[in-house]
């Protein structure tokens, strides 16, 4: 009787092991579909055999725990290459706006400037008609509004940059408490022996989505706790206390701020990585030197207008008139040494047309001062054949144009954007190569959970059989005792 009492309890374990094994299977079924879900799996161990004469007698078996597949190296290459799709997405956007501002159309800067030395080509055919001359200081309006507008859209675009980094921290300070939260409990599971197999996975999509916002790193610890931290070592979660991101806001200024068990650091651009770094360099770096490059075609094409409009003279026969407003930075030290950066600042931005009257345009050459003061001919057009050939024949630093210039950054800004989409499809084509392989090692397969539902359907099955077939027996021989 003592047998089949063992044998009865076998078989109850049996069936409740393949039942339990079915119900795993079912789970990852239905998870078959859901993003970062980590395949699982029962793991079984034989109950300990009693002795029964002169053999032992096994007693059933059990399960002593429900694992989740998991490759810590595969995981780790994910996040790493997370950090490289966030920088180049992030470039995307602003590289788009930045080329539709540099385009390379026939409606851009470049074209402004031609028409402005067209102008002055068409005055210098009949230099007395006051609708030449007055055409001359529209295109030239035309054209320091052109550079105004360019400088405009690139501070509007460091300000949609501004914009997008603030609207992901909320969302990133969630993450981080959300992965703090996930420590806590992971902790508070794991300590009792039991593996908290969704909370773990939970925690993976979280940290993924840091890495390739913030580049941010992550390790686990000793107690199985993650923290997580910036590239350049400013901790974001240790154990279950999360720190927290804001924002300084001052115009297009925007400095990001970690804090820190009360501390306060400032977050530069060696601290990040992902999206925030590629926000930020094209906010700090790329930006600004587009402007700077802007600034010294303004300067230079204002500068060497102004030069040679003063030196002519006005159908009123005046001289020394200002074409365009002088540059904010202007230096004029005979003889001028050559501009610095400095000088050249905000040039774009200021530039202006300052001359009114038509017939103060430096149309010929400028009149003997006298005496008794010379007058300047109606039909003199000295001066404006000089002006409109300095578009092309004076070249700045000793190389470019101002067109050739202005070709210079509408190209730098063209090759970062061919850059940036090579990038992005190998940094995506990267990512679908890891995902796929990560799916393949330890996510669901549902032909392969179709063969185990049958093998422990089958396992069912056959413990239900042997339970029945046990009961039988056991009726059998409490039939004899009767």
């Amino acid at each position: 009787m003592a047998g089949l009492l063992n044998a009865l309890n076998s078989a109850r374990t049996s069936l409740e092991v393949n039942q339990k094994s079915i119900e795993i299977i079912g789970n990852n079924i239905s998870n078959l579909n859901t993003e970062g879900y980590s395949r699982q799996k029962a793991e079984f161990e034989t109950y300990p055999a009693m002795n029964f004469g002169d053999f032992f007698i096994g007693q059933g078996v059990k399960i002593t725990d429900v694992k989740r597949e998991h490759d810590v190296f595969i995981d780790h290459q994910i996040k790493q290459k997370a950090v490289d799709f966030g920088l180049q997405d992030s470039l995307t956007r602003p590289l788009s706006e930045l080329e539709r501002v540099f385009n390379i159309t026939e409606d851009n800067l470049s074209t402004d400037i031609d028409k402005f030395f067209d102008s002055l080509q068409e005055l210098s055919a009949d230099p007395s008609d006051l609708v030449q001359r007055n055409n001359v200081i529209l295109q030239g309006g035309v054209l320091a509004t052109s550079f105004n507008n360019t400088v405009n859209e690139l501070n509007a675009i460091k300000e949609n940059i501004n914009d997008t980094i603030l609207s992901k921290l909320d969302s990133i300070n969630s993450q981080i408490n959300e992965i703090a939260d996930l420590n806590d409990r992971i902790y508070s599971i794991e300590i009792h022996g039991q593996t908290a197999n969704s909370a773990r996975d939970q925690r993976d999509m979280v940290a993924k989505s840091l890495a390739q916002t913030l580049g941010a790193q992550s390790y686990e610890d000793s107690k199985g706790m993650l923290s997580v931290q910036l590239p350049g070592g400013l901790p974001l979660v240790q154990g279950n206390m999360p720190m927290s991101i804001s924002a300084d806001v001052s115009g297009t200024d925007l400095q990001l701020k970690l804090h820190a068990g009360g501390v306060v650091r400032d977050i530069g651009l060696r601290n990040m990585g992902g999206e925030f770094e590629g926000l930020v360099g094209i906010r700090d770096n790329f930006i600004p030197a587009l402007n700077d490059d802007l600034d010294k075609l303004a300067y230079e094409l204002s500068t060497q207008v102004n030069i040679q409009h003063q030196a002519g003279g006005g159908l009123d026969s005046s001289t020394g008139n200002l074409f365009f407003s002088v540059p904010p930075n202007y230096v004029a030290s005979p003889p001028a040494p050559p501009p610095t950066s400095t000088e050249y600042r905000d040039a774009a931005r200021q530039i202006s047309v300052v001359v009114t009257d038509p017939r103060k345009v430096a149309a010929g050459a400028a009149p003997n001062p006298g005496p008794p003061p010379g007058t300047v001919a109606p039909g003199d057009n000295r001066n404006a054949l000089i002006l409109s050939n300095i578009g092309d024949n004076y070249l700045i630093g000793g190389s470019d144009n101002f067109n050739s210039l202005f070709g210079k950054i509408a190209a730098k800004v063209g090759i970062e954007s061919n850059q940036n989409q090579l990038s992005l499809k190998g940094a995506q084509d990267a990512m679908d190569q890891l995902e796929n392989f990560r799916d393949g090692l330890v996510g669901v397969s549902l032909e392969e959970e179709m063969i185990s539902l049958i093998q422990f359907q089958r396992g069912f099955e056959s413990s239900a059989k042997f339970l029945s077939t046990v009961d039988e027996m056991m009726s059998t021989v409490m039939g004899i005792k009767r």
